[in-house]
């Protein structure tokens, strides 16, 4: 296997040098160079040859010394608010842990869950669904849940390595972000189709007909088929572990400690749940939920902790992530795949579910290379084009992009799976056990399913 993982990165590196000392007649000469350096990049994530963040920094390092785009450009990923929510993430989990409650709360779901491993997946998913609609960020909703469900599953007996531990990663993973897809404030690609759609067409996207779109389908049934892929790949029995604490009759109460940081959650729900009137973004709302729990003598996180959970390797990574899409937009490397993918695929007025189906794998494919958020970056400026070659609505070409970017090949595409794969500590095979079986049922199921909904909705 890691011969086979060899020999892939290696052709892709020589693709790589190829594209980068000999003309292209598709594409520039740093478009040419920007796609041999992210196809690379993209394996090295999609096979763990090297660890992720190192990944990351060759494709920094390659960028800058070919001069691809700006630095400024290239280390955009470190002034992103993503990476805050990831540090303000971090630290909100550390709070939960070290203040005890992830693991009061894990005690008191083992009574009721520990001999159902099905109702735990969908509890699990049931929870997230619900932090969806109140929460912006699939990161901020992933921290705020996992401290609750590792606790839980190692109060259920799934240690590191077995399959009910995984399975409960995973849950935790998928259902923090797939289902915000379909919700339009809940995942960063959503807002940036949306932000995008008003600021060139003038177009608003309403939270209803988005929803109404794509929930039914895409969120709801496409984790109902997660979930039962998780049970049948990561099957398991839960073994409650025996604690102290079931010599008590009744459970201790919170601690004043326990108590702020309950306050600190609740307020930093609050201002989440209502950004959109307040409109300070989430990361910054993060940041000063963080100082709140590190405040000495106060909050539960003190110096050692500090260091102990912060990921830096996540950080690289991420920064590096980040970088991939500013890089590929700015070049305009997008552009050129989406615009080459316009002359192969059969776009004529009259075939409605042809022309779904091409504008759906337009999406796919420019999200493998660009990455997701990437996606309404660069088919929404191309969207009153394809609108005309078409014959459908601009709305309608708008919303196809969804179901795009909502299918996801591998976890590279996305922040949030990485990410989570990383601090759960989930290896790339088991991730992909999920995805690769689930992007070929939404392909050849969900697109086709969706496009009837559409129909009896009067949307097509």
């Amino acid at each position: 296997m890691l011969t086979y993982k060899k020999i892939i990165v290696a052709a892709l590196a020589a693709l790589a040098l190829g594209l980068a000392f000999y003309p292209q007649s598709l594409m520039t000469t740093e478009q040419a160079r920007t796609l041999g350096i992210v196809l690379v990049t993209l394996s090295l994530w999609a096979t763990a040859l090297v660890p992720a963040y190192l990944a990351s920094l060759i494709f920094v390092a390659v960028a800058l010394l070919f001069k691809l785009a700006p630095p400024d450009v290239v280390f955009s990923g470190f002034h992103s608010s993503a990476m805050w929510l990831i540090f303000s993430g971090f630290l909100i989990a550390a709070g939960v842990r070290k203040a005890g409650l992830s693991e009061r709360i894990g005690a008191g779901l083992t009574a009721r869950i520990s001999h159902n491993f099905t109702l735990l997946i969908f509890g699990i998913f049931a929870i997230a669904i619900v932090l969806s609609f109140v929460m912006p960020s699939s990161l901020g909703r992933f921290f705020l849940l996992w401290p609750i469900a590792s606790a839980l599953a190692d109060k259920l007996g799934f240690s590191k390595g077995t399959a009910g531990r995984a399975a409960v990663a995973l849950a935790t993973t998928f259902a923090c972000h797939i289902p915000g897809f379909t919700l339009l404030p809940s995942n960063v690609p959503n807002l940036v189709l949306a932000g995008a759609a008003q600021t060139i067409y003038g177009v608003d996207l309403t939270y209803a007909q988005y929803m109404a779109l794509h929930f039914p389908i895409l969120g709801l049934v496409k984790s109902l088929i997660i979930i039962a892929l998780i049970l049948h790949f990561f099957p398991d029995t839960p073994v409650p572990v025996a604690s102290q604490d079931q010599t008590k009759t009744q459970p201790a109460p919170l601690d004043w400690r326990q108590w702020y940081v309950i306050a600190v959650l609740v307020v930093t729900l609050a201002f989440w749940m209502t950004d959109t009137f307040h409109g300070i973004n989430p990361a910054w709302i993060g940041i000063c939920a963080s100082i709140a729990l590190l405040m000495p003598g106060i909050g539960p996180v003190g110096p050692e902790d500090f260091d102990k959970n912060m990921n830096f390797s996540v950080f690289l990574f991420m920064a590096g992530f980040l970088a991939v899409g500013a890089v590929v937009n700015i070049t305009g490397l997008g552009v050129v795949i989406a615009h080459g993918m316009e002359q192969v695929l059969p776009l004529a007025p009259g075939q409605d579910f042809l022309n779904f189906l091409s504008l759906s794998l337009m999406a796919f494919v420019v999200g493998i290379i660009s990455i997701l958020p990437g996606v309404p970056a660069v088919l929404t400026p191309m969207a009153a084009e394809l609108s005309s070659l078409t014959g459908l609505s601009l709305m309608t070409v708008l919303m196809t992009q969804v179901i795009g970017f909502s299918t996801i090949l591998f976890p590279y595409q996305s922040a949030p799976l990485m990410v989570g794969m990383q601090v759960t500590e989930q290896p790339i095979k088991n991730m992909m056990k999920i995805l690769l079986p689930l992007a070929l049922i939404t392909t050849f199921i969900l697109v086709p399913l969706d496009f009837l909904w559409w129909k009896l909705l009067g949307f097509m």
